[in-house]
């Protein structure tokens, strides 16, 4: 590299750029080219540029870059004249060229010699090697090894690289691009890549922040248009009370005229009649108004939050980036001839699915390479082609976004997959003979599960399919396994579109508002009392063909439940195919569109609860987190401690709240503990010191006492001596919570009689709702 051409990094990241941009067509075109060699138009996209990097690297001094991408062009211009035709030998050193131009752009260590000193070998040993290709002399296999990876410019992202420094020299924070409808195609300056549009369309960048705070900003327009419905609801309902007011003054009048009322009586009427018709005119063209308003503003509300979302809305095809190529050098590897055909590459998706969307998706290809494809033998003996076929289609559907990949390969075998299973003891023989095959593949999605006895550098390891459904799950999405013998692997992904905004089941639980994202509701009903049915202390219902468990949402929030006299019980239906549950609320108040509020990071993660939102008339409602709730459900269920569905009246017998006495001389630590302990669903009273904690033990029962040592009066210390001290008092258990960590002041404290000591240092929720659990159980007795 020359130094004096290099005035500053900034040029090489520039280089660097156009090497991304570049290699996607280089990449795509000799992938197509390996299938088509003769292809008139990959070739022409691929010589252009292989050019045009010849040029950009002239042009910054990388002269290990010009003679790489000369040596290409070369080879390409060759296969266009005829003289050449390009073999599979051909495509994996230019596809290692396009790595290696990458290499020189983004240099390991950054360092800008790289090219002139440590790279140089590698330079020189690709052009020697192209050029005994060129002279039609045999060469041995590629020295690159092939690991199945995405090439270096292969790695998929969601945005393209911002370079750090812009073109003018000004620092650039994280940005986003914004490309109104369609991609420009990528070097569409250098040539064209086949298939793309001829208009290139305008680009802006700007930060992504800026982004998702407008896209919350109209969805919170929208969702406030929509308190207009039920405020012009009200005015009519207004409207109609005046009218009857208005007959019924006309009937007043016409009682009134044949009695003798004096003309004072009269007129007072006849100008109320008239105010009255005035006003009730004024206020039907007022609520014409308002609807006509209503439709406005809702209509362009919606336009607004669609445009915006529409900016955060990528091609899939931006996070398919090098998978085309990643399969084909996996197959490579594994001695398979594998091709992958991308189906609905152009349909958008919120930016950040997409960035979750590349580790699950480029595993299920691996996937697919490794596990499902055959080798060409095998293919051959099937009656099949001897290249094995992967498809990735995908789609938008009610909604939400659907992807399946599917291999052509030979599919899973069941009977090995049931001799796994009872081998690692997951189910016994019996059981697993029974179960079908949905059951069967869905064990594939267990931790540490493989087919694979022994581990390469592909698989085998137990880790891929578990995380794969954990990242799609963090999205509020699922997945699905299924297979056709002799015919291949399908997995059918469900993801939403956005995760700023979630159709949602609102329901009212404890007199509180909760939602229930609509991906994970089944059904919505309202379950006859007589169809409960009650076996092993468990309550269950049917729905469909199997027993579903029944639970209370109140219990799974630790709340009070509301107990009434109906004979019906709405129910909302949960989970997925193979673990279904009953949540039984108060009531069931419909479907909404809301727009989604992260809870403060300083909360941590809440029990049960994914975010917030607001309704149209401005309450606040949690959404919960269904995967967490199964979670705690299932828990409920382990530990035999399901509540019985209770109807209102006798039958109910009251729920004793457990009482917390705090004590604490700080303000501040008295209403932290105070507020957790309440949220949890116990009773808590506070004390400021010993001595006032002293005197209301006397005067009130409790269930646990939480003290500091340090206090004036009376201090931790001899508060717990006196408490364990009185015959009434000492089965009472202490906590004892102090800043003081010292092993000497926890032996102190635990000597005098506590039961449980923690330190405010590492204090944390948690930390002091599980030991209060531990010590006198759940709030509810």
């Amino acid at each position: 590299m020359n130094p004096d051409q290099l005035r500053d990094a900034s040029l090489l990241e520039l280089f660097a750029l156009e090497a991304q941009s570049q290699a996607e067509v280089l990449n795509a075109g000799l992938l197509a080219l390996e299938r088509a060699p003769a292809a008139a138009g990959e070739l022409e996209a691929c010589m252009r540029a292989a050019h045009s990097l010849k040029g950009a690297a002239r042009i910054v001094g990388l002269d290990g870059g010009v003679r790489v991408s000369h040596v290409m062009e070369d080879c390409l211009v060759a296969a266009q004249r005829g003289e050449l035709l390009l073999r599979p030998v051909h495509i994996d050193t230019l596809l290692h060229g396009t790595d290696l131009l990458l290499r020189l752009g983004c240099p390991p260590g950054g360092d800008i010699t790289w090219a002139d000193q440590a790279g140089k070998p590698e330079i020189d040993a690709f052009v020697a090697r192209m050029e005994a290709l060129l002279a039609g002399e045999e060469v041995e296999a590629s020295p690159w090894a092939v690991d199945g990876s995405p090439a270096p410019q292969a790695i998929p992202q969601a945005d393209p690289p911002a370079a750090s420094t812009s073109p003018s020299g000004d620092s650039a924070g994280p940005q986003a691009d914004i490309i109104p409808d369609a991609a420009a195609p990528a070097g569409k300056a250098s040539g064209e890549v086949p298939g793309q549009p001829d208009s290139q369309e305008r680009m802006l960048r700007v930060s992504a922040d800026t982004l998702d705070q407008l896209l919350a900003l109209s969805g919170a327009a929208m969702v406030e248009t929509h308190w207009l419905k039920p405020f012009g609801n009200a005015l009519q309902q207004t409207r109609r009370i005046q009218m009857r007011a208005l007959q019924a003054l006309d009937t007043l009048q016409v009682a009134l005229a044949g009695g003798a009322a004096d003309t004072a009586a009269q007129a007072a009427l006849a100008e109320s009649q008239r105010l009255l018709a005035e006003s009730h005119q004024q206020l039907s063209q007022r609520v014409a108004e308002l609807e006509q308003y209503d439709h406005r503003t809702g209509r362009l509300s919606r336009q607004l939050y669609d445009r915006a979302l529409a900016s955060r809305m990528r091609p899939l095809a931006d996070g398919l980036t090098g998978y085309s190529r990643m399969v084909r050098d996996l197959g490579r590897s594994l001695g398979k001839q594998v091709h992958l055909e991308l189906v609905g590459e152009s349909t958008k998706v919120d930016r950040d699915i997409l960035e979750q969307l590349e580790a699950p998706l480029a595993h299920l290809l691996r996937n697919a390479v490794d596990h499902g494809i055959e080798m060409p033998e095998a293919r051959s003996q099937a009656g099949k082609p001897a290249e094995g076929r992967i498809t990735l289609n995908a789609r938008h559907n009610a909604g939400r976004l659907i992807i399946e990949i599917a291999d052509d390969g030979a599919g899973v075998d069941l009977d090995a997959l049931r001799r796994a299973i009872v081998s690692r003891n997951l189910a016994p023989e019996e059981t697993a003979a029974r179960l079908s095959q949905a059951e069967l593949l869905d064990f594939l999605l267990l931790p540490g599960f493989s087919l694979r006895e022994t581990v390469s550098e592909v698989s085998g390891r137990g880790v891929g399919l578990d995380a794969v459904q954990d990242m799609i799950r963090q999205v509020r999405g699922s997945i699905r396994l299924s297979q056709e013998n002799g015919r291949g692997m399908q997995f059918h992904l469900e993801l939403p579109l956005t995760l700023s905004v979630v159709r949602a089941l609102l329901v009212e639980v404890s007199g509180e508002a909760y939602a229930f994202p609509l991906a994970y509701v089944m059904r919505a009903i309202n379950l006859e009392r007589s169809d409960i049915e009650q076996l092993e202390n468990r309550q269950h219902f049917r729905f469909g063909e199997r027993q579903v468990g029944l639970v209370s949402a109140a219990q799974v929030l630790q709340q009070a439940e509301t107990r009434r006299d109906e004979d019906t019980v709405p129910v909302v239906v949960l989970g997925d195919h193979e673990r279904t549950y009953g949540v039984a609320v108060d009531r069931l108040l419909g479907e909404r569109i809301l727009v989604v509020q992260p809870l403060v990071a300083s909360l941590g993660k809440i029990k049960d609860i994914a975010a917030g939102s607001l309704t149209e008339d401005g309450t606040p409602v949690l959404i919960f987190d269904v995967e967490d709730m199964i979670r705690s459900v299932e828990k409920l269920l382990s530990e035999g401690k399901i509540d019985r569905i209770r109807r209102g009246g006798a039958e109910a017998a009251p729920l004793r709240r457990k009482r917390v006495l705090v004590v604490d001389d700080s303000l501040t630590v008295r209403e932290l503990e105070r507020k957790l302990l309440s949220n949890r669903g116990y009773e808590v009273a506070v004390a400021v010191d010993g001595m006032d904690a002293w005197n209301v033990l006397r005067a009130e029962s409790f269930d646990l006492v939480i003290t500091d040592i340090d206090m004036p009066r009376m201090d931790g210390i001899e508060l717990v001596s006196r408490i364990k001290r009185e015959a009434r008092l000492q089965q009472i258990p202490v906590m004892v919570v102090s800043y003081k960590d010292r092993e000497q002041d926890r032996q102190r404290g635990l000597e005098a009689g506590a039961d449980y000591y923690l330190a405010k240092g590492s204090f944390q929720d948690a930390a002091l709702l599980d030991a209060v659990q531990d010590l006198i159980g759940e709030a509810r007795a």
